[in-house]
């Protein structure tokens, strides 16, 4: 495979992504997948998904957050405009890939047209949520698309969530440095469990991949989220791996590739 380094605009500053292409030798399959990490994570948290899906085919954006220092030093200087505005930064990864693709394989162009391309985003934790978010994209509207979400669930509104405990809040102490002080978690946490339970989607196809052993998300959490999505009206499946800590994402590529395979897009 072929891996394109770049980056992206988020106002007036970069954050960094990396675009991974198949061997123009193998089979070059008509599949984009965009991802991105999990809060205070970096690419490298979740770069396996990137390296195994390409490695079959797919070509696959994977970028960094802004703010999360692991992956760049960009700051984040307003959290209501990240709340607003981080989930557009698939849209900008996407039309990356594009170029990125009709450079690489000049005779397969058709391949990036919304009748032909089918689309994939996803992501870990904060990411996955970024991923649900941007689907309903208007720019998305006409291609096969679906979200892939690891690692994420919903709490009962009357259970205090694990991020809420002093416990968790404890071993945040040197985790909350590797991010721009406006994505504190006091900031961050809310706005998570906020938008899980607003979120606006409807007839939507969503995975979602959660650990037996993912303390974050808990037991049931990720039943209570594909429940909450299906009342909408979307199409919402489940894998339930019986490893798949929640600060190990890494080990979600085989479960993410075995669903797009599943699917016959692989």
């Amino acid at each position: 495979m072929k891996i394109q380094k770049n980056t992206l605009d988020y106002q007036d500053q970069k954050t960094n992504i990396m675009y991974f292409l198949p061997d123009l030798n193998d089979e070059v399959k008509p599949v984009f997948v965009i991802l991105t990490h999990g809060y205070t994570a970096d690419k490298s948290s979740i770069i396996t998904w990137a390296i195994r899906l390409a490695e079959v085919g797919a070509s696959v954006a994977l970028f960094d957050l802004p703010g999360h220092y692991q992956g760049n030093y960009s700051e984040v200087y307003d959290f209501n405009y990240f709340k607003e505005h981080a989930h557009e930064l698939f849209l900008q990864a996407f039309n990356g890939l594009i170029n990125a693709f009709k450079e690489e394989f000049r005779l397969h162009e058709h391949f990036t047209l919304p009748a032909t391309l089918k689309l994939a985003l996803g992501g870990h934790s904060l990411g996955a949520m970024l991923a649900l978010k941007a689907l309903m994209l208007p720019e998305f509207e006409l291609y096969e698309k679906r979200a892939i979400a690891v690692g994420l669930g919903m709490a009962p509104k009357d259970v205090v969530h694990l991020f809420d405990t002093p416990f968790y809040k404890s071993t945040l102490n040197v985790r909350e440095q590797l991010v721009s002080p406006e994505l504190k978690p006091d900031n961050v946490f809310p706005w998570i469990k906020e938008e899980k339970y607003n979120i606006q989607m409807v007839n939507q196809d969503i995975h979602l991949i959660t650990g037996i052993d993912d303390l974050v998300v808990g037991e049931d959490g990720m039943e209570r989220l594909q429940e909450s999505l299906a009342q909408k009206n979307n199409r919402v499946t489940i894998d339930k791996p019986s490893k798949l800590p929640h600060h190990e994402p890494a080990l979600a590529a085989s479960y993410v590739k075995k669903y797009l395979k599943k699917i016959n897009w692989l």
